[in-house]
């Protein structure tokens, strides 16, 4: 069967078996029985129980709880208490960053005003948008929104801005003219009117073809339903690191178990030394600390215009190789703005105009009279290219409701896309003048004469030769052409099409909507930093191009594409071709969610920016979807990770430089983390093996873990952002954070602080009291841990970065230096902690033992990281 498009409007009708008095309640009924109401239908959302619970199949989390359980049937109620408060921190975290259920169902709805007038028993009426049917006859006029798919009847110069599903800055003329090519884009289909679209100018009528979850916003909302959530670098870098982290400890732990069961140790406290050791080998508060560091670093970036929806995403940033981005309000300003003027036979930049010159003011008033545009207190009502003749007259100090008042309308003929002209008559110094403007093609037909600064001549064949190579030249760098021309009239003449014709050729407006300021700079920026940048658009063809140029993104003409040649590729031939392509145009939906798709699979991080419905699928699909704040719709922010609140591409690159910061930061927290615990785990290997006293009271670890682990690690999180960080390449995702160089750094900054530890742990035993020994052992592994932070800030030394830029590395070390103190000279918790009372002499020692690893490790970076970069 034929599409509706496809069929003339009387065989539409019938098909639908309705007519021009619309359907009975009788008819309603049936038809509701059939097609249902016109919403969209939801699908299943997660229970905020569900979150919550979700946050414990962690494997580090299941093997701390199992460790919390066996605490508290050995008696060890403080460590279950300690285990579990850091366990369900970090889930109620977790829940509250992902708890945010995706609405972009409801928004989708919400794009639907919440009437339509529709005729019912040959009466027009108002009904809720949820009850029209298929077969209803809809009237829509100019600032109506669009509540169902339909296939117009009639069209009184009626324009609608489709941008929000196409793409298109431009507001598209409807005819009802039947388009009898079967498979044509949405953008293409002039007949057609869609759910969710704006009328901008004129009115028509339309019948029904498609409701709910049938119309093109319903398939949208289909494909965003399917459209699976990725998980970040780090998540998966993070999970792979637990399930290796979490088998190493094991084996540790139960090989500690088993010597100590050997040399004769009861098997209650030998079990019980190693769950504490697990406890604290693994960095339980790993999770939490990462989460308030990406929570640090959102609030950092929503100072620059950055609001990140969803926690993880500001890591994925940081490994982003590829910004799939959007045309329209995107990377350019989203309004035509006229760009280039031919008059007088002199092609001149719109800012070079001279109102002194005759011809080039008068070219300027005509715009201005033959439009029906207005501008006031930052609101524009009328078609695109209109308003840029209104803001092109006030470039130049010419008020449209003033022009118009001077020289008033007596006539007009309306643009219709047929025609492709409008025409005014105006009373301009007594005269009846007709203006008409349109389609160069069309009106080049109807000029016999051209107005030149040596007076109004013939027009000849040079003339025209002249006018359609300047008119070929503006649209081939993507600008749209209105042609101007006049002549003047008889007061009684009858104003109709065939008025429109001997005209005065004026000139040739050409605009376009225009990259933003920012844009080029941009893109330069991330193709310094290895990012390549993409342009898909479900514009023209010859705009996108224009405009990629224009900004750097496209080199040469073979690298645009357009979506009907996407269509016949493979999913597999796709993936081979987009590394040589920089451009789509003419894209649906389905086909950016494939281009998205084709990259992820040659192993690339995905940002997708878009503003309208059309981008809220690919937006979901990629890596990170990034929505525009001003001019996004609200389908395409509740699909995004990321939202930019001044619409300007630029800050794409700056979120993309904190996200680099951020991962970096994060590893160098884990390091911490990792050869501290590995220092402890070491001591105790050390005594276990030689058949020495435990090194630490369960309790010291837990101090350990509290103090000396979280703090340091969340300072280290917020080390200032690193200017370098943008001439490196993007980082391999395939690359595990458990790498040989990181695990080779992790053993050895661990031994280095282990061998302080051990040093103090023996010195103390040379006492005679084991009590000593241990509050040496546990002193200086606190107080190594805490002047350890300062060289985890970068793999740089303190010297190069800054001994002061990083303030709260300096509180974590005061805190903890502080509270240590506490623990050893306060009687009350000296008990509690089971310390010893230490020495002047013996708090140098473990001073000058605390320092040692931090030295060593100055040392090395000042010397080798230093020529090695």
């Amino acid at each position: 069967m034929a599409e509706y498009h496809q069929q003339l409007s009387d065989e539409v009708m019938e098909r639908l078996n309705v007519t021009n008095q619309g359907l009975s309640d009788d008819d309603v009924k049936k038809r509701q029985e059939v097609y249902g109401y016109n919403k969209l239908v939801e699908g299943k959302k997660t229970s905020t129980f569900a979150v919550f619970f979700g946050q414990f199949k962690d494997l580090l989390v299941i093997i701390l709880m199992v460790a919390a359980v066996i605490s508290l049937l050995l008696g060890e109620v403080e460590s279950t208490i300690v285990i579990m408060i850091v366990v369900f921190l970090n889930a109620i975290l977790g829940t509250v960053q992902h708890v945010k259920a995706e609405q972009s169902l409801d928004n989708l709805k919400a794009l639907t005003s919440s009437v339509a007038k529709v005729m019912r028993n040959n009466q027009l009426i108002e009904i809720p948008s949820k009850d029209i049917v298929v077969g209803d006859i809809l009237f829509l006029e100019a600032g109506d929104y669009i509540n169902a798919d339909g296939r117009l009847l009639e069209s009184y110069n009626l324009h609608i801005n489709e941008s929000s599903l196409t793409g298109e800055s431009l507001a598209v003329a409807k005819s009802t003219t039947p388009i009898k090519v079967q498979q044509v884009t949405i953008a293409d289909k002039k007949n057609m009117v869609f759910t969710g679209c704006f009328v901008t100018n004129g009115r028509g009528t339309v019948v029904v073809t498609a409701i709910g979850m049938e119309t093109e916003i319903g398939k949208i909302a289909n494909l965003l339903d399917t459209a699976k959530e990725k998980k970040t670098p780090l998540q998966i870098s993070l999970d792979q690191f637990g399930e290796k982290l979490a088998l190493g400890i094991t084996m540790i732990c139960v090989v500690i178990f088993t010597i100590d069961l050997i040399r004769g140790r009861e098997l209650v406290e030998s079990f019980m030394f190693a769950v504490s050791l697990a406890v604290a080998a693994i960095p339980e508060a790993l999770s939490s600390i990462v989460t308030i560091v990406l929570a640090f670093g959102t609030q950092k970036m929503a100072k620059e215009n950055a609001i990140i929806r969803k926690l993880y995403a500001v890591e994925s940033l940081g490994s982003v190789s590829v910004i799939c981005s959007d045309k329209t309000g995107t990377l350019t300003e989203n309004k035509m703005i006229v760009q280039q003027v031919y008059v007088d036979q002199k092609v001149i930049p719109h800012d070079q105009l001279h109102t002194e010159n005759a011809i080039e003011k008068d070219l300027i008033l005509k715009a201005l009279l033959c439009n029906n545009a207005l501008e006031s207190d930052q609101k524009e009502i009328g078609d695109a290219t209109e308003i840029a003749l209104v803001k092109l007259g006030k470039q130049y100090g010419f008020e449209e409701l003033i022009v118009r008042k001077h020289y008033p309308r007596v006539a007009e003929l309306p643009f219709d896309s047929d025609r492709k002209l409008m025409s005014t008559v105006n009373l301009i110094n007594q005269k009846n003048i007709m203006i008409t403007k349109g389609a160069l093609d069309v009106l080049l037909s109807k000029i016999v004469k051209i107005q030149t600064s040596s007076g109004i001549l013939d027009i000849t064949a040079e003339h025209r030769k002249k006018i359609e190579e300047v008119n070929r030249n503006f649209s081939m760098n993507g600008l749209r052409v209105l042609a101007i021309a006049y002549k003047e009239i008889m007061p009684k003449q009858t104003m109709n099409v065939e008025a429109e014709r001997n005209l005065i050729f004026i000139g040739l407006m050409a605009m376009m909507d225009p990259p933003r300021k920012e844009s080029k700079e941009a893109v330069e920026n991330c193709i310094k930093a290895g990012i390549k940048p993409v342009m898909i658009t479900g514009d023209h063809k010859i705009t996108a191009t224009a405009i990629a140029k224009q900004i750097g993104i496209l080199k040469e003409p073979s690298e645009a594409i357009e979506g009907y040649e996407i269509e016949g590729l493979t999913d597999q031939q796709l993936q081979e071709i987009v590394p040589q392509l920089s451009v789509y145009a003419r894209v649906t939906p389905e086909q950016k969610i494939r281009i998205v798709k084709a990259w992820q699979e040659k192993g690339n991080v995905v940002a997708m920016t878009g503003d309208g419905v059309n981008d809220g699928p690919a937006l979901k699909q990629a890596d990170i979807g990034v929505a525009m704040g001003i001019t996004g719709t609200e389908v395409a922010k509740d699909a995004s990770s990321m939202i930019l609140m001044d619409d300007n591409f630029s800050t794409i690159v700056k979120a993309i430089a904190n996200g680099r910061s951020l991962y970096t930061n994060i590893k160098n927290a884990i390091l911490f983390l990792l050869s501290g615990n590995a220092g402890a785990i070491f001591v105790v290997l050390y005594a276990t093996v030689l058949g020495l006293p435990v090194p630490f009271a369960p309790v010291h670890l837990l101090f350990i873990n509290l103090l000396t682990d979280s703090l340091p690690a969340i300072a280290i999180g917020l080390e200032p952002h690193n200017k370098k960080t943008m001439k490196d390449k993007p980082r391999n995702i395939r690359t595990p954070l458990l790498n040989k160089t990181f695990t080779t750094q992790v053993v050895l900054e661990g031994l280095l602080i282990a061998i302080s530890t051990i040093i103090a742990f023996r010195i103390g035993l040379s006492t005679g009291d084991t009590l000593t020994a241990t509050t040496m052992a546990f002193t200086t592994l606190c107080l190594s841990r805490l002047v350890h932070g300062f060289n985890s800030r970068s793999k740089e030394s303190l010297f190069t970065i800054g001994l002061f830029s990083n303030k709260y590395t300096w509180l974590a070390f005061l805190i903890g230096f502080l509270c240590l103190h506490l623990v050893l000279f306060v009687p009350s918790l000296t008990g509690m902690f089971e310390v010893a009372s230490l020495s002047g002499a013996q708090l140098g020692l473990i001073y000058s033992l605390s320092c040692m690893p931090f030295l060593v490790n100055q040392w090395y970076k000042l010397l080798f990281v230093r020529s090695k970069n």
